[in-house]
């Protein structure tokens, strides 16, 4: 059994060694501690200012950089997509800015935007299956040859990329009577929002992705696993994308730098799809904005790539290529596109 005196003693220890400390701290390893203390200091401060001279040499490297891609960018894409029309699909949501800043790379192309339209909740919605269901049986004259077996997405993704691309007989400038209707159902039925009055028939469909879930690009950009995506609306938008390009002259998916899971790294990361769909990613940067007149350009050349700065990327600029000039109403407007260039990138 531990007695008093135990205590005493032990608390007597403590006293001394504490007195121990505190004559030893304030004499002899005062100055030492100190000295180390100071140089300690001093050096964290200059690392830290030498880091801040790093930094702001690479913002201005990257400043630079982003200017000279900003004046080159029209000079790149300058007539790539001369007197094409161009059909604009909002996959999953809006953003104008975006809308706008790709926009003006296809201008700078010398394509036009005839038509804009936005996918709505109701055309993925699990909620409107039956409902999707029934207008894709209300379409089936409508919709040309199509397999029996297809599915409600495949007929409704047709009916989107005819109604944009439908061109009357008689006017080659004109969209057809039919073009009109499958547009107008459509829109009736709630399933699309016309954000831009279409105004000719597109020769070319861009089908815009919509930006990475938060946490998918947190993921990507920790390196960690991101949370499953909603797989049935991805396999929708890849049957609007596989549509558009059956039925159009050619047609490209743009989304912001791809995450997985997101619908450009769903295309890249199957074989059948990424044969014959094409994908420019990072559209939220001016690299990619510049890349998507480029890669649609490229597209008409029957030349499929996937573009971007990605390890899915299979080079990060499309081929340079000639297409030859837009003839409306003739039989030989559809002239086969000559490369001038078969890479000039790698992923």
């Amino acid at each position: 059994m531990i007695d008093f005196r135990y205590h005493i003693v032990s608390l007597i220890s403590v006293f001394l060694a504490l007195a121990v400390g505190i004559i030893l701290g304030a004499g002899p390893l005062q100055g030492a501690i100190g000295d180390q203390l100071t140089g300690q200091v001093e050096q964290l401060r200059a690392e830290r200012n030498e880091l801040r001279d790093e930094l702001d040499r690479a913002n201005v490297t990257l400043d630079d950089d982003a200017r000279y891609i900003e004046a080159a960018g029209p000079q790149l894409v300058a007539g790539s997509l001369q007197d094409r029309r161009v059909a604009v699909v909002d996959l999953d949501g809006a953003d104008g800015e975006r809308d706008e800043q790709i926009g003006a790379q296809l201008e700078a192309a010398g394509a036009s935007v005839v038509a804009q339209v936005r996918l709505t909740d109701s055309w993925t919605s699990e909620d409107e299956v039956s409902a999707r269901d029934t207008v894709a049986e209300g379409l089936a004259d409508k919709l040309g040859d199509v397999p029996e077996d297809a599915t409600t997405d495949q007929r409704l993704a047709r009916a989107l990329a005819l109604a944009l691309t439908g061109t009357s007989t008689l006017d080659p400038d004109a969209r057809s009577d039919e073009a009109v209707e499958l547009e107008t159902l459509l829109e009736r039925f709630a399933l699309v929002d016309v954000v831009e009055e279409q105004v000719a028939p597109a020769d070319v469909v861009l089908l815009l992705a919509g930006p990475a879930p938060e946490q998918a690009a947190e993921a990507a950009a920790e390196e960690t696993e991101a949370p499953a995506p909603d797989t049935t609306v991805i396999d929708i938008e890849v049957q609007v994308a596989v549509a558009a390009q059956d039925v159009a002259q050619a047609a490209l998916v743009a989304g912001s730098t791809a995450v997985p899971g997101d619908l450009v790294s769903t295309i890249r990361g199957s074989e059948e799809l990424a044969a014959n769909l094409s994908t420019v990613s990072g559209t939220e940067a001016e690299p990619g904005r510049i890349n998507v007149p480029l890669a649609l350009a490229a597209r008409l050349a029957d030349q499929v790539g996937q573009f971007g700065f990605e390890e899915s990327a299979t080079a990060v600029l499309p081929p340079a290529v000639e297409l030859p000039p837009v003839v409306r109403g003739s039989e030989d407007a559809e002239g086969t596109p000559t490369s001038t260039s078969t890479d000039q990138g790698e992923g």
